[in-house]
């Protein structure tokens, strides 16, 4: 799999978290219920390394 950001976006929702604004550039930002805080989600995750940390800073396991 070349392209890691569907995937995500809907491992996020299905944990509770959800979409809260555009940011810079490509970026979105999510909130997550769990931690309380505000990521950035790139529209185009190509690694896995990446698309994992997004996961952390969600509260959420790794997946990738």
């Amino acid at each position: 799999m070349s392209d890691y950001s569907d995937k995500l976006k809907e491992l996020l929702r299905n944990a509770g978290c959800y979409f809260d604004r555009h940011g810079k550039g490509d970026h979105d930002i999510w909130f997550s219920p769990a931690t309380g805080i505000r990521f950035p989600v790139d529209s185009k995750i190509k690694s896995r390394h990446t698309a994992n940390a997004v996961l952390k800073q969600a509260g959420l396991p790794k997946q990738f």
